[in-house]
């Protein structure tokens, strides 16, 4: 009995993940596409492109593309790390985080799905920088998803598809470890301090504790990572197929010609999309596994 509660509760874990997945895509996705243009458009030798994230967004003839993927993503990202977290904690059923268990299955998570994020933000990327305003050539824009995925295979081969996989596996593995831990303490020391809160008020409670710390661990994780990201989008993004695809000579070099904060490009955006976008995983997550009946640590 007790090793089919464990499998049904880590099946759950991960459509929970699913669900908040689901909930950061339609939050965030229009921020994301004006973070992207302005990685790819401000960094370059020719100077600004766009004044700002509202000059941005004022160019783009975009609607919302919702993707299977970065739901899948979200799944594998909170199932993952809530099994690690689960099986490095072992018998030991004390409340307060534990950064020896939440650090390294954030990391481990970040890992894992940084191989499925690779080509699927490379597509994304690649189709979220063309448009009426773009320096692609019409030659090289894409029709979908599909044609953008088959035409770089044809041009740089298999590997062309995971190009930026070493940006995005830093930035995931980072990424996710301070995430959660952010979010872990924030949670447990907010709790902490409305635990003798009226009975009256716990969903409204649980839901005001679920946006701060998803929030909060949001900004936290983008504000630690975003180098790692422009870097990505640079390399994933450029026309030379043999473009450099180590992260730190990209940053090297922008850092060269734009200073600290070319490195931080697209952080207005950034750090508007990251609040209400983890928030939003973060509500959705526990109020989904909360419905599935599995009781969080």
């Amino acid at each position: 009995m007790g090793e089919g509660s464990v499998l049904g509760s880590g099946y759950r874990e991960y459509v929970a993940g699913m669900l908040a997945g689901v909930a950061t895509v339609i939050v965030g996705h229009p921020f994301d596409t004006v973070k992207v243009k302005l990685q790819k458009h401000n960094t370059g030798a020719h100077g600004m492109k766009y004044k700002s994230g509202l000059h941005c967004e004022r160019a783009l003839l975009w609607c919302y593309i919702i993707f299977s993927g970065m739901a899948f993503e979200s799944s594998l990202s909170f199932g993952i790390y809530s099994q690690t977290k689960k099986s490095l904690q072992g018998e030991i059923r004390n409340e307060k985080p534990q950064p020896l268990a939440i650090v390294p299955s954030g990391a481990f998570a970040g890992a894992i799905i940084s191989l499925i994020l690779c080509p699927s933000e490379l597509i994304k990327c690649r189709m979220q920088v063309q448009g009426v305003d773009s320096s692609l050539p019409s030659s090289s824009r894409y029709s979908g998803p599909i044609d953008c995925a088959l035409k770089t295979v044809k041009t740089e081969g298999i590997t062309g598809i995971f190009r930026g996989g070493v940006a995005t596996l830093l930035r995931e593995s980072i990424g996710n470890a301070i995430f959660f831990s952010i979010y872990e303490h924030v949670r447990y020391y907010m709790h902490l301090s409305v635990r003798d809160g009226s009975g009256d008020l716990e969903h409204l409670i649980d839901a005001g504790v679920g946006i701060l710390s998803g929030g909060l661990g949001g900004i936290a994780c983008w504000s630690a990572v975003l180098p790692l990201d422009v870097a990505k989008t640079i390399i994933q993004t450029s026309p030379d197929k043999n473009h450099t695809r180590n992260p730190f000579r990209v940053l090297e070099s922008i850092y060269r010609r734009s200073g600290l904060g070319g490195c931080y490009t697209g952080l207005g955006p950034t750090i508007v999309r990251a609040f209400p976008a983890n928030a939003a995983a973060i509500v959705t997550w526990e109020l989904a596994m909360k419905m599935l009946g599995i009781k969080r640590d």
